[in-house]
């Protein structure tokens, strides 16, 4: 984006500003899925479970031997599902919009598809059903392009009245 689009006021896009301070949980959650993604945390994780079993014929497999580590995985594993989805939600949300400003840059792309994960269930089976009839014209066309929907069918309309006209 150039600087003088930005200053335009008539621009509905919102100037963006790196280094924002983000919220508390987005900084911990952001550092925490980092760094237990690392090699060194799998390592810590794969330690702690030898050094468990390992002390099982000390505590002769006790039944508090075996609650330990299934009381800490689960816990582990309960917050690591927040924040998992938190990771998830923000990059999902962030390729959304990347994907709308790709469609929304290029002229001959159907803004129709901008948000398109907004629609619901039904309405993007309906969608998918358009998408699978331009692929069904493209092959029977020939054609390894991308175009629109509309061209795509008007193609083959007018390809149709070729043939009707020359029999």
């Amino acid at each position: 984006m150039s600087q003088s689009r930005n200053n335009d006021p008539s621009n509905p896009m919102p100037q963006l500003k790196r280094g924002k301070r983000h919220s508390w949980f987005d900084r911990a959650a952001g550092a925490m899925t980092h760094a237990v993604g690392t090699p060194a945390a799998f390592g810590i994780a794969l330690g702690s479970i030898v050094v468990w079993a390992a002390t099982g014929p000390l505590f002769g497999y006790s039944e508090t031997w075996q609650l330990i580590v299934n009381t800490a995985t689960t816990i582990i594993t309960f917050l690591m599902v927040f924040l998992i989805q938190q990771a998830q939600n923000k990059d999902s949300l962030a390729l959304h919009l990347k994907l709308n400003e790709l469609l929304a840059s290029h002229r001959s792309a159907s803004n129709r598809l901008v948000a398109i994960e907004d629609l619901d269930e039904v309405e993007l089976a309906t969608l998918r059903k358009f998408y699978c009839r331009l692929a069904e014209l493209a092959q029977k066309r020939g054609v390894h392009e991308t175009h629109s929907l509309d061209e795509a069918i008007e193609a083959d309309e007018e390809k149709r009245q070729g043939r009707e006209r020359s029999l």
